[in-house]
């Protein structure tokens, strides 16, 4: 059996991240950016396709947390002699080339004694290359190094002996030994960046997180776990480009064993701009700002071009590639990087991103030519897909269609565009803007309606419903209280609401996805749910579901994209930015309404 994604610790440094099992194993790493090529690679495959395991010889886990607001890791091993706490980070450094990344793993031996031991298997390009190795230093200076084509690997410390494929070593500590063994990885043809100093290294990176999350204003019942979901969204940014991906990792499936596995390693618009509204509704403007850069360097000078999502540097072309020398995790096949979907058009996108920038804009982010012309020329493209049929929110691999949700996301497309000319004095054809809002509501309210079933419905000409269907609500569409959305919300309660209290996306059954098999439910949809419940009164069943879906997040608080209440564990790409920013709204929401007055 897989590792359990519950057991799996996030680091980040702002540039790419590593996944840590609970026993000290890191299986995921991509080097140098979220998208590269994968160096440890055993969460989709097995040791052989790269991982480094540091654990305690017959020790258990005591505890583990993150340091403060921080993605920097500690672990307390014990031992029937001693304890020892090993802590793991990737420096976020404050002059470090940017082409130079890092990963630290600190052991100390807090009393008695303990066997340290180690097993590192370095492969490149996702576990098919192997690297030629060479030697350098002594002692505790000691370094290996891994090349392979474009990239180089360095590990420095304790030195570790190669044996069957791997580098190993175990090291006798007594109280108050250190040992520290830091992993930096550079372009091969480059010169060999010098050593940081691993503690000025640490206390700049404790220093740099939570110096972000000192600004972070949160009450409520549910302050901590907002906490630390903006921090997640934070730790999946980019920091060169300001690109957000919806996810770390690639091919963890929706469904044990099946197909539906997918590289989220790049940048929708949809889900980073619903993380920018996150992010400003707790007054980080400045990522907006960095975001809405990427943005006008992504679509660039022809809105007509625009993708639905690219790559962390504005990439545009991102094929789906299959790698058959993978297991998959469960062997869940086949692995894919790369992302099919890229081409698809979806016809929410423009009102997501409109959404976003207009919250940033009331949240007092100054627009100007370039970024106002780019929402004008975007708002253009959209009234030239009018009579477009698309794919959807969820990505259907099917017939394209004209879904509900899209529609009503076009909608509040125009009206954010309506907005920004009245409220905000900016220039527009406004009178074109109104004239598409009025007639995509009234188009909403006549084709997206079913009178028989008395619900909006996924798709015009259609009868299902779909879990997207909430969102017409949190756009200002209908209110929460209307009565045509609580006969949905009703109706959705009937239909796709699991006997465990989670809400699925949609009914996969009819196949109509043009996908075999099924999925779990998608966090982000019973996220949506609690916010429904706590903004039409039902604020009791807000808190119970919001408790519900809490419960099934990690020790460390993170959450992945899906949940199985079959096998009761965590499944989809980890963690899944969708659900943490849909924690936050549902928090926010459940504050607003639980607050004194």
């Amino acid at each position: 059996m897989s590792t359990p994604l519950e057991e799996y610790a996030l680091l980040s440094d702002l540039h790419t991240a590593a996944l840590v099992s609970r026993q000290g194993s890191i299986d995921w790493l991509c080097f140098p950016r979220f998208d590269s090529q994968a160096v440890f690679a055993a969460l989709v495959g097995d040791t052989k396709d790269g991982h480094w395991s540091l654990d305690v010889v017959d020790g258990e886990v005591e505890s583990r947390r993150y340091v403060g607001d921080t993605c920097v890791l500690e672990t307390t091993w014990t031992t029937s002699t001693g304890r020892v706490l090993v802590t793991d980070y990737m420096p976020v450094h404050k002059d470090r080339n940017r082409d130079v990344h890092d990963l630290v793993r600190r052991v100390r031996c807090i009393e008695g004694t303990a066997t340290v031991r180690h097993a590192l298997c370095m492969r490149f390009d996702y576990g098919s290359a192997t690297p030629y190795f060479r030697n350098t230093g002594s002692g505790h200076d000691h370094e290996t190094h891994a090349v392979a084509g474009p990239d180089e690997v360095t590990l420095r410390g304790p030195a570790l002996e190669l044996k069957d494929s791997s580098h190993q070593g175990q090291f006798e500590m007594s109280g108050g030994d250190e040992l520290s063994w830091l992993l930096s990885w550079w372009p091969s043809f480059d010169e060999r960046p010098e050593s940081p100093a691993e503690r000025a290294a640490l206390h700049h990176t404790v220093k740099f997180w939570e110096d972000w999350a000192h600004r972070i204003d949160v009450t409520g019942p549910y302050a901590p776990e907002v906490r630390r979901s903006l921090i997640t969204l934070r730790a999946l940014t980019e920091s060169s480009t300001g690109g957000i991906v919806a996810a770390p990792t690639t091919s963890l499936p929706e469904d044990f064993g099946g197909v539906r596995n997918w590289d989220y390693r790049y940048v929708w618009l949809r889900d980073s701009a619903l993380t920018i509204e996150a992010l400003v509704s707790h007054g980080f403007t400045h990522d907006a700002k960095a975001w809405r850069m990427w943005l006008l360097r992504a679509i660039a000078g022809d809105p007509n071009q625009m993708r639905i999502m690219y790559g962390l540097g504005g990439e545009r072309h991102l094929p789906e590639t299959e790698l058959p020398h993978l297991r998959g995790y469960e062997d869940s096949r086949p692995v894919r990087i790369g992302n099919g979907a890229a081409e698809q058009y979806q016809a929410d996108v423009v009102g997501a991103v409109m959404v976003a920038l207009a919250m940033a804009r009331d949240a007092g982010m100054e627009e100007n030519d370039l970024s106002w012309g780019l929402q004008k020329s975007m708002l253009e493209f959209q009234a030239a897909q009018l009579d477009r049929q698309d794919h959807g929110i969820w990505e259907m691999r099917g017939e394209t269609k004209f879904f509900t949700h899209g529609r009503a996301m076009m909608w509040a497309a125009f009206d954010r565009g309506v907005r920004a000319v009245e409220d905000h004095g900016l220039d527009g054809p406004v009178d074109t803007w109104r004239a598409l809002r009025e007639q995509l509501r009234d188009e909403v309210f006549e084709k997206g309606w079913d009178e028989k079933s008395q619900s909006f419905i996924q798709f015009y000409g259609g009868c299902e419903v779909d879990a997207s269907l909430l969102q017409l609500a949190q756009i200002g569409l209908v209110d929460f209280d209307d009565p045509r959305m609580m006969s949905t919300v009703a109706r959705i309660e009937k239909e796709l609401l699991d006997d465990s209290g989670f809400l699925q996306r949609y009914d996969t059954s009819s196949g109509g996805d043009g996908l075999p098999g099924g999925d779990s439910p998608f966090l982000i949809c019973s996220f949506w749910l609690v916010e429904q419940y706590a903004r039409s009164g039902r604020v009791s069943d807000a808190r119970k579901m919001m408790d519900t879906v809490l419960a099934v997040s990690t020790d460390l608080g993170l959450l992945s994209e899906e949940y199985s209440p079959e096998h009761g564990r965590l499944l989809g790409n980890f963690p899944q930015a969708f659900s943490h920013l849909g924690l936050i709204r549902a928090a926010d929401a459940l504050d607003e309404v639980l607050a004194p007055h």
